[in-house]
């Protein structure tokens, strides 16, 4: 069986359970804690208990290979992980039907946030799967988004920190998948929204809404970009360096969106938060009355009317509210004025009061949107992310109220520990030993009796009727808790604070379990009261806007109610006081954040204040809890399993029950007995040294195991290797004595072979030179005879066998030279090698003819259909002109293109195209001749198979249409001119106007075409093709004679054309060189 490792022992880092820590110091506590930061190790336990330092950087140890490694393995199996913690809370959970809550404290800044999420999100990656249940999953995790967006704001501390507490109960169904869940939330800072510290920012969504909304949307909402325009954001740091505003406005809408919110609530929640900025802009000035009276006025009313338009409240309705307060008492109504201060106290309450309600609004439409349907009995996970313990320079109210919480929370926190340890020890059976430890009871008790303690005094002095101060709460202190041992004040009865300096007249301090803290009491009554004006509540109900009516109920005429609200503190205590109850029916889970440093800085950690934050959390007081009884327990199977080879009774394996192996293992170590006690399930080991002592022992084993392992690998490997070479070298050896037994043999046969050979080839030469010998003599004696009975015939016939022999020998070299001497494969070379006899000489001609014809023929083979209709042409027109008109010659090198003008694709003769239906085998421009002056005029010459259509070369105007069948003749010069005529038919419809006198530059293309086409045409009689120096033209009625002649130097190389008489045209044409 393999052995399990666990990582908290091997190649730690420090120590990884602080119970283990030897010896047990503050400094040791603190150097274990740098060591392990140093290495990138920010996670550390005591017992189950994890402390996580914030790193302040991304660290490669949250990936989806890290889950699945935690995922369903003992707590103590792998090294310290926030995820470890999860998935020990979250298989309680599921296997055992215990609910769960996972507590996470700490300072402002020191990541309790960022450990809530990375808990939910471990939760989410390991439960089941399913489009429902990621549904669920998915709006749990995009809540945070949108809480973070209005709860969370950037401080000195923190860039993102909770100006909120956070308890969310995740709900489960028994197979462990989540089916919702519901948040509560605890004392939002609103302070927050009217007045920032330096160095601090207002809400996130302020600064996201100004940043990532579009144009459009900051139009409707009468807003603009520049934070410097609205009183309630601070300008020192309106932006943070690693936030990108806009990109979380984004992240925001589509969170809003999966969370369930409608686009009409989320653009109302806008509206509110745009009203708030519109709000803090309102200022006030002062204004005398008849009666002396101070009242205040609204100095400029252009917010206050943008305003009362996003919400749909009559601006006169406010305005009167932030200038008259009216006080109701039984059945009398007062109405007072308002000074300035007091405006301005009316606005900054009704904004904090807006933007709160906003928010509470904002959790419980979440949690309709999470919480689970079915009404079965669900298994709940509680995770509470809660502001941590405050200690500023300036402590108030808020800071009263924080540190009130995390008191509950360290007194529950001690409680459920010790509870713990002592349920364990019961369930062991091991004796309990009692623990000494501060309770911090006291503490609470100070805060919270319903008597004296300073919560009750702070609501009996707000509810006192006369004059209330802060100072005479602050007095009422000074009498009732003077004497108490955590309460400190320089006006107390208490004589041993008079010449406290560091004290203040206005202050009082408390000394909390995690330290002293001095509160200023200015600001007290008023935060504690929390009052709002009925008359701004009753304005607020009378908007015209469904989500302001919602939040401001008690503004409703009907049901006024005179009852005093109750007060923020008393809310408060009420909801801790829940949130405890709650806590103390679920199975607790820790989780101690600290922040290294107080520059939000990686790699830096700075000692004081660690110790600071550990001794205020009682880190130190919760190991000594832990190892009070038993520093470290661990069940007797993983027990034995690790420890065994360090007996020979339970090594190699153990076959009896574990609990007996592992007594026979302690005994045979001889470990003194008061050093461990036996569970029911676990060993339990006392002190930490009994621990290192077996594991020292057991590194020494593994040591010698390993050399014996390895001795025993490398002998076999060796023995392994030799056996292997020894029977290679007899398979070899076997093969090679084979080999040369055959080789000796082979060559034995070879030898006696080439002795026989040799023999055998004396045999055969002599044999040879015996039949060649007969041969010879066989051939002299036919010989003889043969030239004894022809030599009568040898003088005859020998002349003309000589010769027909010389005249082969002569056409055989004729042959071959001719062939190695044979011209190129172009048809027009039209070189031939010479003939060398002329007997040959028609020989030559025919084999010369043959050769041209066999080679235009392989030429032609190579043409194309289109190729081959254009050589058609270009031959056609070869027959029509050549040696007949002089122009021919120059144009056997221009290719015959058809369409010059690209009718199809030119836009200005698209209307000339469409009414043309067929193919446009030719267009050009030619010069229509005048009759009257012999001056040509442009058109469009345009031939199909079955027209000839001339039009308006500007406009595309058609001018004439004449069908092929309607042509007689064409005629034309012999000269170097372009001129032909179109003689039509008598009769035919076109030849009511006439013949068509042309001229044109491509002029054998054109007559050639349409020789070709009518040719083609078997309807149509072939059309005549007349070349003549002088023809007739009949235009209209009259014949006309038209005449070419050569010019003389004098005109020029141009064509010209000019009227003589009216029977007569002459055209000169200059002389060809």
């Amino acid at each position: 069986m393999m052995e399990v490792k666990t990582s908290l022992l091997d190649n730690m880092i420090g120590v990884g359970d602080m119970v283990l820590l030897e010896p047990l110091t503050e400094d040791s506590f603190l150097e274990n804690l740098k060591k392990r930061f140093d290495h990138n190790e920010i996670y550390t336990y005591i017992g189950s208990v994890v402390i996580s330092l914030n790193p302040y950087r991304s660290l490669p140890i949250y990936t989806p290979d890290k889950v699945e490694e935690y995922r369903n393995r003992n707590f103590y199996e792998l090294s310290p992980h926030i995820y470890a913690l999860a998935d020990e809370a979250y298989r309680s959970l599921r296997d055992q039907d215990k609910d769960q809550c996972i507590l996470i404290t700490g300072e402002s800044g020191a990541g309790k946030t960022e450990a809530s999420k990375l808990v939910m999100s471990y939760v989410a990656a390991v439960c089941g799967k399913g489009q429902e249940v990621n549904k669920v999953k998915e709006q749990l995790l995009q809540s945070n988004p949108v809480l973070e967006a209005f709860g969370n704001a950037k401080t000195v501390r923190n860039d993102n920190s909770s100006r909120f507490g956070k308890y969310m109960d995740i709900e489960f169904d028994f197979k462990g998948d989540p089916l919702g869940g519901v948040i509560s939330n605890y004392l939002l800072e609103k302070s927050r929204v009217v007045k920032q510290p330096r160095g601090e920012r207002n809400f996130h969504i302020f600064y996201q809404l100004l940043s990532g909304a579009s144009d459009d949307t900051l139009k409707k909402l009468k807003l603009e970009r520049d934070f410097s325009k609205y009183n309630y954001l601070s300008l020192d740091s309106a932006t943070v360096s690693g936030l990108d505003d806009a990109a979380n406005f984004r992240t925001v809408r589509n969170a809003m969106q999966i969370v369930g919110f409608m686009e009409d609530e989320m653009q109302s929640v806008l509206e509110l938060v745009a009203a708030v900025l519109k709000l803090g802009n309102i200022e006030f000035k002062p204004e005398s009355r008849c009666n002396g009276m101070d009242e205040s006025r609204i100095k400029d009313k252009n917010d206050l009317k943008e305003m009362c338009e996003l919400l749909g409240i009559e601006q006169s309705v406010l305005e009167r509210a932030f200038s008259y307060r009216t006080v109701e008492a039984k059945m009398e109504k007062v109405s007072t004025t308002l000074n300035v201060a007091q405006a301005y106290y009316a606005r900054d309450a009704l904004a904090k009061n807006l933007y709160s309600r906003l928010f509470s609004w904002l959790v419980t439409r979440i949690n309709e949107s999470i919480k689970a349907q079915a009404k079965t009995r669900h298994k709940v996970m509680g995770v509470l992310d809660i502001y941590g313990f405050e200690i500023f320079e300036d402590n108030s109210f808020e800071q009263f109220i924080i540190n009130y919480c995390n008191e509950k929370l360290q007194q529950i926190f001690i409680e459920l520990t010790l509870r713990e340890e002592q349920e364990e020890y019961i369930r062991e059976g091991i004796e309990w030993t009692n623990i000494e430890y501060f309770n911090n009871a006291v503490i609470c008790d100070l805060i919270e009796n319903n008597q004296n303690g300073i919560l009750a005094m702070l609501d009996e002095e707000c509810l006192r009727p006369g004059t209330v101060t802060d100072e005479t709460f602050l007095d009422k202190l000074n009498t009732i808790c003077a004497d108490h041992q955590h309460f400190e004040s320089r006006l107390s009865k208490n004589s041993k604070f008079l010449n406290d300096h560091s004290l203040p007249h206005n202050c009082f301090r408390i000394q909390h379990y995690a330290g002293k803290v001095l509160y200023r009491v200015e600001g007290f009554v008023d935060k504690n009261n929390d009052l709002l004006y009925r008359d701004l509540s009753q304005a607020m109900y009378k908007a015209n806007h469904s989500l302001i009516k919602q939040l401001f109920p008690e503004g409703n005429p009907v049901k006024v109610n005179l009852k005093r609200p109750p007060t923020a503190g008393f809310q408060f205590k009420a909801s801790v006081g829940t949130l405890m109850s709650n806590l103390q029916t679920k199975n607790p889970n820790y989780i101690r954040c600290i922040k290294p440093n107080d520059k939000k800085a990686s790699h830096i950690f700075n000692e004081s204040l660690v110790c600071h934050q550990a001794r205020y959390l009682g880190l130190m007081e919760n190991v000594r809890v832990r190892r009070a009884g038993y520093a470290f327990r661990q069940a007797y199977e993983p027990c034995l399993e690790r420890y065994k080879m360090l007996c020979k009774n339970t090594w190699p394996h153990w076959k009896g029950p574990a609990r007996q192996g592992v007594e026979v293992l302690m005994t045979n170590l001889q470990v003194p007995a008061e050093e461990y006690s036996y569970g029911r399930s676990k060993i339990f080991i006392r002190n930490p040294r009994t621990l290192f002592f077996l594991e020292e022992k057991r590194k020494q084993c593994l040591e010698d195991l390993a050399t014996l392992i390895q001795k025993i690998y490398r002998g076999w490997k060796c023995r392994s290797h030799f056996l292997l070479l020894k029977k290679s070298q007899i398979v070899v050896a076997s093969w090679y004595r084979r080999y040369a037994v055959r080789l000796l043999s082979k060559l034995l046969k070879h030898e006696m072979y080439f002795f026989q050979a040799r023999k055998l080839l004396r045999e055969l030469k002599y044999q040879k030179k015996c039949e060649e010998a007969v041969t010879t003599i066989a051939a002299f004696w036919h010989g003889t005879q043969v030239r004894r009975e022809y030599r009568k015939f040898f003088r005859a016939n020998a002349g003309k066998k000589i010769y027909n022999f010389t005249i082969q020998r002569i056409m055989q070299k004729y042959f071959l030279g001719l062939k190695s001497k044979l011209p190129s494969m172009s048809p027009i070379d039209k070189t031939w090698p010479a003939r060398p006899y002329s007997f040959l000489d028609g020989v030559h001609a025919e084999l010369r003819r043959i050769f041209h014809l066999w080679r235009c023929k392989k030429y032609r083979s190579q043409f194309t259909e289109e190729k081959k209709a254009v050589y058609e042409e270009k031959l056609e027109a070869s027959e029509l002109f050549k040696d007949k008109k002089a122009l021919y010659p120059s144009s056997v090198r221009q290719p015959f293109k058809g369409d010059y003008l690209e009718i199809s694709k030119n836009p200005k003769y698209q209307k000339l195209s469409s009414a043309v239906d067929e193919k446009i085998l030719l267009a050009d421009v030619v010069n229509k001749i005048n009759r009257a002056n012999g001056k040509g005029s442009p058109r469009l010459f345009l031939l199909t198979k079955k027209n000839v259509v001339l039009a308006d070369q500007k406009t595309g105007q058609l001018k004439a249409n004449v069908p092929l069948t309607d042509l007689a003749s064409v005629s034309t010069s012999s000269q170097t001119d372009g001129f032909f005529a179109l003689k039509l038919k008598e009769g035919s419809a076109s030849a009511i106007k006439g013949d068509f006198l042309l001229s044109s530059d491509h002029l054998i293309e054109m007559i050639t075409k349409l020789h070709r086409i009518s040719s083609m045409a078997a309807d149509r009689e072939k059309l005549n093709i007349d070349i003549l120096d002088e023809f007739l033209v009949q235009f209209k009625q009259d014949k006309v004679c038209v005449k070419f002649i050569q010019g003389s130097p004098k005109n020029g190389n141009s064509v010209s054309c000019k009227r003589k008489n009216n029977r007569l045209l002459e055209v000169s044409v200059p002389a060809s060189s």
